[in-house]
């Protein structure tokens, strides 16, 4: 068992109805979200179509108890979006800032946390800038190495009793993967790699998601015989 679970995450995180009002899903009951309301996308079939089906839905019922699902659609964990936008009401960073401001952790006991992020960030060419690991400025957290660490930092400091995961995406940029994998190295954070997941469209299919959660148990499972 791994307790409560907080998950930080992504379109891959998504489900229609198990994420906070308001925030973008990619998976639902009736197709990909924005597959269904643009019929001009042709992006394949994902056979994902019940929330039984998902990584992080199978991961919690087997071995805790999901307390929140913080994961948003399309969102990079620095500041800056798809064609430069600004993402600073929602991105990873954003939304951990709000919760911990609102005493979200304070007031929450969370046992495992599983970040898993970084995807946007490599699909929309988001500037890396230059790493940094303290005194970060604004414009800091527009760039993906810079604001990566602070999340980092900001998730180590306000839980220091929750064990966190960082999951680390196929075919992210070199720069990327690498940089999170030394900073969680710095941080005493564990990493979980994932390897040869099945996607449609760049997303986990059926069988990707089973892979999914059978790695990262795999990892768990490993780390507690040492």
């Amino acid at each position: 068992m791994i307790g409560s679970i907080f998950i930080l995450g992504d379109s891959y995180s998504t489900f229609e109805d198990y994420i906070p009002d308001g925030y973008a899903y990619y998976y639902a009951t009736d197709g990909p979200n924005y597959v269904k309301n643009d019929p001009n996308l042709q992006l394949g079939d994902n056979d994902v179509s019940d929330v039984t089906q998902t990584w992080w839905y199978n991961l919690a019922k087997e071995n805790g108890k999901l307390l929140k699902n913080c994961s948003w659609s399309g969102t990079t964990i620095c500041n800056t979006g798809y064609g430069g936008a600004d993402c600073c009401d929602n991105s990873f960073i954003a939304r951990i800032d709000k919760l911990i401001e609102k005493g979200y952790f304070a007031e929450n006991k969370v046992d495992t946390l599983f970040l898993f992020g970084g995807t946007n960030d490599s699909w929309s060419n988001a500037p890396l800038g230059e790493a940094k690991y303290s005194d970060w400025t604004k414009a800091d957290l527009y760039n993906v190495l810079p604001a990566f660490s602070y999340l980092i930092d900001r998730l180590v400091k306000n839980l220091p009793d929750t064990k966190i995961y960082c999951i680390i995406n196929t075919e992210l940029k070199n720069e990327i993967s690498e940089f999170y994998k030394s900073v969680c190295n710095k941080e005493n954070v564990d990493v979980i790699e994932l390897y040869d997941i099945e996607k449609v469209s760049g997303h986990p299919t059926v069988k990707g998601m089973k892979s999914i959660k059978e790695q990262i148990l795999d990892y768990i499972n490993e780390r507690k015989k040492l």
